[in-house]
């Protein structure tokens, strides 16, 4: 067995304690930044956390309650009874939305089910209503463009189903990502259509069919307006895929897709093939 000498340990307990000395500061502070970390982790699982689990839970529920009302209302042999009672509980849905948005107005969630409620409105041609939803849905702001942008169009879509040209076409020349590009130079020309301003609806048509021309979509209703207005276009040819890819792609998961917007337009195709009304 080896004596360590009694200096060497001296001369090492001094070395460690100059060390200690000299960056003992930085070693509490490290501590604390670690123990912060921590305690604010946990304290975020325990209350943020928290409150993203409750509304999604209560956004499940409003989403499978929509899905059952919409199945439902696919019925052609409903009576008046069964009317009433799914528009009670169609009621009961938009105050159950109208609660999240209240508790959670900045979240994902509240965004979407304002697009369910919005839907719902447009069907019954509540069209002041859905103009009011959607108005408070694009002032959600959740740092996505994308999902602003579908709430913009959405948005301009019903403002001109409901009348109001000026609104829509204020809304309809924002700037907006490139991928909605089309959609929104085609409701242009829905509003330019409606304002009697052919020349500028001709335009902006075609301004949204070259668009999907470099992309290889092809969009009939988009041609058929093309056409009312004498413009003659050529058939866009899809590239050929290897696998079958869905025409629409979730905006995001569990929620709603940007059908959505071709919902709307659907809806005003029906009542008249511009100007939505």
């Amino acid at each position: 067995m080896i004596d360590t000498p009694k200096n060497d340990n001296n001369f090492t307990d001094q070395k460690s304690l100059n060390a200690l000395k000299l960056h003992g500061e930085k070693i509490i502070y490290a501590v604390l930044l670690v123990l912060a970390v921590f305690f604010g982790w946990q304290y975020y699982q325990k209350n943020y956390a928290k409150i993203d689990t409750v509304a999604a839970d209560a956004y499940t529920s409003i989403s499978v309650r929509d899905e059952r009302l919409v199945q439902a209302y696919l019925n052609p042999q409903l009576d008046e009874v069964a009317k009433q009672a799914l528009a009670e509980e169609e009621k009961q849905l938009f105050g159950d939305i109208d609660a999240l948005v209240a508790a959670h107005g900045n979240t994902v969630y509240a965004w979407q089910a304002l697009m369910i409620k919005a839907r719902h409105q447009t069907n019954n041609n509540d069209l002041d209503g859905a103009v009011a939803t959607l108005s408070q849905a694009t002032s959600i702001n959740l740092d996505d463009d994308g999902l602003t942008a579908i709430a913009k169009i959405r948005h301009a879509r019903a403002m001109l189903a409901n009348g109001d040209t000026n609104g829509a076409l204020s809304i309809a020349n924002e700037a907006m990502p490139t991928a909605f590009e089309a959609s929104r130079q085609e409701l242009l020309g829905d509003i330019y259509h409606a304002k009697n301003e052919i020349d500028n609806a001709k335009s902006a048509y075609t301004n949204a069919w070259e668009v999907l021309r470099e992309r290889q979509e092809n969009r009939a209703v988009l041609a058929l307006k093309l056409q009312s207005l004498g413009v003659n276009v050529e058939p866009i040819e899809p590239t050929p895929s290897v696998v079958s890819i869905p025409n629409t792609q979730p905006v995001i998961e569990g929620g709603e897709v940007f059908e959505m917007i071709e919902h709307d337009s659907a809806v005003a195709d029906t009542q008249n093939p511009h100007t939505g009304n």
